[in-house]
């Protein structure tokens, strides 16, 4: 290819001020009538044409072959039903037809899932193709796909058509369960509504209501009947604190072409509203204090205090109406609400006529229901008058010797405590600084754990479980020391918190204990023992694959172990005994949140490019050239636009001026311009 371009010694601007001096010149030269300003013209002009640098060029050009993208979607969703031999079948015709057009090469190019189930990336990986190909040489771009693309707000600049193959058949279907509101938290015992919908897809049998079943932590809730494509609320009662882990299930139907979205899991946290706690304390002493300070402290809490000022037998002659005490509503507490408490404080309290034997009778039968006694003991329990001589007897941990140590001791934690959620970890606060107590009750341990220790080693604290409910005592009433600071104090308002909660069972607290801790699609699962050794951990994941590992202690009573869920869905964990239940990830991948063909989501690049889309099953279009901006579609067929791109091999430049003819056609006009004036 030839083609004359100029090269200019001086720029533009100057040379068209030199042609404005030349014009002035010749005009000049004509209104004084000079015979030789035609010959002087010539020369300007001669000048000018030199100076602008006028030179022929000549390539040497070889033609390049016009590039075709096709994109092939292998992503989960092409997995369902006949897609994957469809997609097979109609990528292998469709290059071959692609590849049958003259000058042109074509690009197949698989399209995966996207890591993190960040579903179908195809205009991601369009982009990132085209950042390797030439634009000039694409003719155009086919993708073969469900049209359930996750990313098309990223799509780039398409220099040529864009044309879409929808997969599937005319008559697919789907039924999907969709969470459409559901709360991160929920207070025990109260009732919530989880807001969900069943909606169906395509070409669906027109069913008018299905059944959805429901399970709380892996056990059946019941199977309800439910409308389809409309709201459902469910109402539902939390019973246990901590996580709740709530799956809903619809049954695959006939025909549907996956069940991978039929169900949803919801992850609750069970919290109690208010704490409700009775203290009752046998007589005013400084430790009373201590414990209304640390459950008045707690905004969770609600404290009901009751201090016996005045004992039946103490007789100083004051009429009764004329104290100003409030009459302990002995039966309105222990016999009408006693189960609207979660935790009972006896606080140095002994018999003394006030509670008579059956309210105690009742608080028995309240423990083993599920309620929780905290005795806080002081000389008293030592003494014929002890509350340990009463019905509450039966669900005592440990029995008074009837002797009282009158000596200074330092508490410590006993190995079972280092391993127990109440006292764990209180010892590396290094026992050696804390301050000393100055007196315990000795008793003599009957069931339970003994989880702290005083004068020589003999036990300070007890827990233990009765029936469904829990007892704690603490054998001494000098704890309000620590929080005074004596002797440098100690963690008296942390093991007094913990106490308290275990007692009222808070989950984090629990002895006994298997959870996870989800992150992302790997989790942390927990356990937490009185024994050194769990074991393994067995592990079944949504698809049912069965796995056993074992857990490593990483701290006294506390196991762990770092899995990594092969996919999402429910798990199940069973360690012993233990079973729980943790949800990874969404309740289906966003592959199979949508999976009818649909080109809502590529609709605007079509457009924007006149593109064309056509379904696979109605038979694969055939190929044309068109011009650019042109529609690139029609009934049956799609169009490419060729690009005729090309590669230079060689060019050369010939000046049409050389230096030698413009100095002599310059002094040629210049002297006959020059003789003819003369000869004038």
């Amino acid at each position: 290819m030839s083609e004359i371009v100029f090269d200019p010694l001086l720029p533009w601007a100057v040379l068209m001020a030199l042609a404005a001096l030349v014009v002035l010149g010749i005009g000049l030269a004509m209104w004084r009538g000079l015979a030789g300003w035609a010959m002087r013209a010539l020369a300007g002009l001669v000048i000018l044409a030199a100076l602008s640098g006028p030179s022929l060029r000549q390539e040497d050009r070889k033609a390049l072959s016009d590039i075709v993208l096709l994109m092939v979607d292998r992503s989960a969703s092409q997995g369902l039903s006949d897609r994957p031999a469809q997609i097979d079948a109609a990528a292998d015709a469709m290059e071959a037809r692609l590849a049958a057009q003259p000058n042109t090469e074509v690009r197949r190019i698989v399209v995966p899932d996207g890591t993190d189930n960040a579903g179908t990336l195809l205009m991601s990986r369009l982009a990132e193709v085209m950042a390797q190909e030439p634009s000039g040489r694409i003719a155009g771009i086919v993708a073969m796909t469900d049209g359930q693309v996750h990313d098309a707000d990223r799509a780039p600049d398409l220099p040529a058509p864009f044309h879409v193959l929808l997969s599937g058949q005319p008559d697919d279907w789907d039924r999907r369960l969709i969470v459409e509101n559901a709360p991160a938290y929920a207070i025990l015992g109260e009732p919530i509504t989880l807001r969900l919908r069943i909606e169906d897809m395509g070409a669906a049998p027109g069913d008018v209501t299905t059944n959805i079943e429901l399970s709380i932590d892996g056990k059946d809730a019941g199977i309800y009947e439910v409308p389809i494509n409309r709201p459902i609320e469910l109402p539902l009662t939390l019973d246990h604190g901590g996580r709740n882990v709530i799956r809903f299930a619809v049954p695959k139907a006939d025909r549907e072409l996956t069940d991978r979205n039929n169900s949803a899991i919801v992850q609750i946290n069970g919290v109690r509203d208010r704490l409700r706690v009775l203290l009752v304390s046998g007589e005013p002493h400084p430790g009373g204090r201590t414990w209304r300070n640390l459950l008045k402290s707690d905004s969770s809490v609600d404290l009901v205090h009751f201090t016996i000022l005045r004992p039946p037998e103490k007789q100083d002659g004051v009429p009764v109406d004329e104290l100003s005490l409030i009459a302990f509503p002995t039966r309105e507490l222990f016999l009408e609400k006693i189960d609207d408490f979660d935790l009972i404080i006896f606080d140095r309290y002994k018999r003394r006529g006030i509670l008579p034997s059956i309210y105690l009778d009742n608080v028995r039968d309240y423990v083993e229901k599920g309620g929780a006694v905290l005795v806080a003991a002081g000389p008293d329990f030592a003494s014929a008058d002890s509350i340990f001589r009463s019905p509450l007897s039966a669900i005592m941990p440990a029995a008074p010797s009837a002797r009282v140590i009158e000596q200074g001791f330092l508490p410590s934690v006993t190995e079972l405590g280092e391993r127990h959620p109440v006292t764990a970890g209180l010892s590396v606060a290094q026992s050696a600084q804390w301050g000393r107590w100055m007196r315990q009750v000795e008793v003599v341990p009957s069931a339970g754990n003994v989880v702290m220790a005083g004068f020589e080693d003999k036990p300070l604290l007890v827990l233990d479980r009765v029936g469904e409910g829990r007892v704690a005592l603490l054998a001494s009433d000098q704890a309000w020391l620590w929080d005074r600071g004596f002797e440098g104090g100690g963690p008296q308002l942390e093991l007094l918190r913990r106490l308290a909660h275990w007692m009222m069972k808070e989950p984090e607290l629990e002895e006994e204990a298997l959870w996870a801790e989800p992150v992302g699609q790997s989790m942390k699962i927990i356990r937490r023992s009185l024994t050194p050794d769990v074991g393994q951990v067995e592990v079944t994941t949504p698809s049912g694959e069965v796995t056993r590992a074992p857990m490593v202690e990483v701290s006294p009573g506390r196991f762990e172990l770092d899995y990594d869920g092969p996919e999402i869905g429910l798990y199940r964990l069973v360690n012993g005994d233990k079973q729980a239940v943790i949800g990874l990830g969404p309740s289906a991948p966003k592959e199979f949140e949508a999976t009818i063909a649909s080109m809502d989501a590529l609709s605007p690049a079509v457009d924007a490019t006149r593109g064309g889309a056509l379904p696979i099953s109605d038979g694969l279009p055939s190929v044309r050239d068109v011009r650019p901006g042109r529609p690139a579609s029609g009934r049956g067929w799609i169009g490419l636009t060729p690009r005729e791109a090309f590669e230079t091999l060689n060019v050369v430049h010939v000046p049409l001026m050389p230096a030698w003819l413009v100095l002599l056609l310059v002094m040629g006009l210049t002297v006959g311009a020059w003789l003819r004036e003369g000869r004038r």
